[in-house]
């Protein structure tokens, strides 16, 4: 038995009798020498806990030795180790995630070799009493638990350690709760305030200011901090924040960052402000900046323990909020670069983004996403990740919340996947894509919002086990975020129905119904819906050149009508999930253009074409029912058409699908979260 003896300032080594009296608790051995040496050749587990940066007690699992190592280089996620947040799992949990995983085939295998039932009981009660150690270590340390590993084999039905260590230390210093029932007035303010609005030239105030009033927010309601005027563009100017004759609900901050520092403590001591939004860049993101910027963070943290619980503050480099229900947009970049028209009937989906650019972008290329809040949250000197979901996991009226994160504050991820877990029992979705998965991006994480990437395997483990929907890439949070807000009612499954009249798609489809975690199968066609498809491609003179098969090629003679008629067998078909339907823009049958010179009036605006004939079937369905118009600019008003009306259209039949099976994945894992609570 190995026990390793290690100390530092921060951290100590528990003695091998301390170790000896934990192993104990969680019904652990000690092996002798021989056993030990004989694991080397026999195959070991690593089960570990660690006290981590962001997400506080983590246990893993995975293969040990040169085993584990080469299988975290070679399996997919998920295969090489198991890892799951200690403050959402159970025993049961951790053994089905840890079931995934290479390391447990191995002890599956090694049983049914000694003719033993498989080790899941054993597992379970070493996993359950490896969480309660995680919950309550005050119960077996006198300090806390920073990691325990441990490197077992199994034995005649009981776990052997063939090495071990325990660190404790002391717990880091925690920051006060914000106030998060303040984000109300953040949000919906009564009254805003903006200090650094020019009164002669177009800086990022006086776009602030514009954008306010072109937003709708009544003019009548807005204040200006500047000594040198008395009113700019109608909106009177004030001193000083004493001055003020009344509170600001909101008060947004657009002056150079040196000039924040003393500011945050004006803002305090008066006692006037609810919220403030901090504008400025470079606050901890350089250098030089790092110590002003943190003793900042301080002193507003401090602020927090003063009754009331003080203002609450969103950045810095912060580029603002959009609030539809609260009438203003105080974004710096001018309506007329990116105009927000309502898309959907109800705007009930959230963009929360540590990057102002990132929403700017998502948003300019799809405005269906149509966030009925966006905010910005920058370095995040106050509020967090967790506080603005934590807040938006209650509200009433949000489905579907969108989450752009480069890193977390300490101890943040803890409380951003606790406000998944509320989130998704509440019946809401969470789509998340974390930044920072390479070295070089982690090292721009730093820069830009001065934010700790983290590790992205253990983001990824613990925000899917949470029930986030969790993003690959920039793209595919854009399909995530845009697919979850237009399925939300649906019912999901994991068999697909794919038509189209162009073969290469609808072999597309199928190949792109495999992902990395899961993999949804083309359904069995019911005896009732291939006779009905058959009678449909006789009407339709298209019997002789048809095949009715899933997937399904319905050849490019067919026209609006036929797609639709079998995209609705399929979706009356009892085998069948979710239908994927190519809609073929460039075939010569199909209704696709704003104006056809060839056949006049077979067009758009024909009541036969799809944009008129498919919206209804999408409303009158509780499957998915995704459009593919896979064509140039000349059918972008097919699919806005469609868009407008509520129908999930994508451009790529390979995109579509793959978003489908990702999302079909995430919600029966919530789903399935759901049913456990319930």
């Amino acid at each position: 038995m190995q026990i390793d003896l290690r100390h530092d300032a921060a951290h100590t080594e528990l003695n091998r009798q301390a170790l000896e009296a934990l192993l104990g608790t969680l019904g652990v051995t000690l092996a002798g020498e021989v056993e030990a040496a004989a694991a080397a050749s026999s195959g070991e587990l690593r089960l570990r806990l660690h006290q981590s940066r962001e997400f506080g007690m983590v246990i893993s699992a995975t293969a040990a030795g040169l085993d584990g190592a080469l299988e975290q280089s070679l399996f997919r996620k998920g295969r090489a180790s198991a890892q799951a947040l200690a403050a959402l799992s159970s025993g049961a949990d951790f053994l089905q995630c840890f079931q995934q995983t290479m390391a447990y085939q191995k002890l599956r295998l090694r049983a049914q070799q000694r003719q033993e039932a498989a080790p899941d009981a054993q597992l379970v009660l070493l996993f359950e009493r490896m969480l309660a150690l995680a919950a309550d270590p005050a119960r077996h340390t006198i300090r806390t638990l920073q990691s325990l590993d441990l490197t077992l084999m199994l034995r005649q039905g009981s776990f052997l350690a063939t090495h071990a260590s325990c660190m404790v230390g002391e717990a880091p210093a925690q920051r006060l709760a914000r106030p998060i029932a303040k984000i109300d007035k953040l949000l919906h303010p009564d009254t805003i305030g903006l200090i650094g609005v020019s009164g002669s030239g177009m800086n990022f105030g006086r776009i602030i200011l514009r954008n306010l009033m072109g937003s709708g927010y009544p003019k009548a309601q807005l204040s200006i901090i500047r000594p040198d005027d008395t009113e700019i563009d109608g909106v009177p100017c004030f001193p000083s924040l004493s001055a003020l004759p009344h509170k600001l609900d909101l008060l947004i901050v657009a002056v150079a960052a040196d000039a924040v520092y003393g500011l945050v403590d004006e803002i305090i001591a008066s006692g006037k402000v609810e919220s403030v939004m901090l504008i400025p860049g470079s606050l901890g993101e350089t250098k030089k900046s790092h110590e002003p910027a943190a003793a900042l963070a301080e002193r507003i943290n401090a602020a927090h323990g003063l009754s009331g619980g003080g203002p609450i503050f969103l950045g810095a480099n912060c580029l603002g909020v959009v609030s539809h229900p609260g009438h203003y947009d105080s974004w710096f970049i001018p309506l007329e670069r990116l105009p927000k028209p309502q898309k959907k009937p109800e705007r009930n989906s959230v963009m929360l983004s540590q990057s102002g650019a990132f929403m700017i972008t998502r948003l300019s290329q799809n405005p269906w996403l149509d966030p009925r809040y966006m905010l910005a949250l920058g370095n995040q000197s106050d509020l967090t990740h967790g506080d603005l979901l934590s807040y938006f996991a209650l509200r009433a009226e949000i489905e579907t919340i969108g989450v752009y994160i480069e890193g977390f504050k300490d101890g943040d991820g803890l409380h951003f996947a606790q406000a998944v877990r509320s989130a998704v029992l509440a019946g809401k979705q969470v789509v998340v894509y974390k930044a920072g998965k390479t070295a070089s991006g982690a090292a721009g994480v730093m820069g830009h919002t001065a934010s700790i990437a983290g590790d992205p395997d253990l983001f990824d483990a613990v925000l899917r086990q949470a029930g986030a929907i969790v993003a690959d890439d920039i793209n595919n949070f854009d399909d995530l975020f845009y697919i979850a807000g237009a399925l939300h009612h649906k019912k999901v499954g994991p068999r697909l129905g794919a038509i189209s009249g162009a073969g290469f798609e609808a072999v597309g489809m199928a190949d792109a119904t495999q992902t990395e975690r899961f993999s949804m199968q083309m359904g069995d066609l019911h005896g009732a819906t291939v006779k009905r498809v058959e009678e449909i491609l006789l009407a339709k003179k298209l019997a002789a050149l048809v095949e009715v098969r899933n997937p399904i090629d319905i050849n490019p003679g067919a026209d609006d009508e036929a797609h639709l008629q079998i995209t609705e067998a399929f979706l009356l078909d009892p085998n069948i999930d979710a239908v994927v339907v190519g809609l073929d823009p460039t075939a010569p049958s199909v209704r696709a253009l704003v104006e056809s010179k060839l056949r006049p009036g077979y067009d758009l605006s024909d009541a036969m074409s799809t944009v008129h004939r498919m919206p209804p079937l999408v409303r009158q369905s509780d499957k998915p029912l995704i459009g593919i118009i896979d064509g140039g600019r000349l059918y972008d008003a097919m699919a806005a058409a469609l868009m407008d009306q509520g129908v999930c259209v994508f451009r790529n039949c390979a995109r579509g699908t793959r978003a489908l099976v990702q999302y079909t994945d995430a919600r029966l894992i919530a789903d399935a979260i759901r049913a456990a609570k319930n």
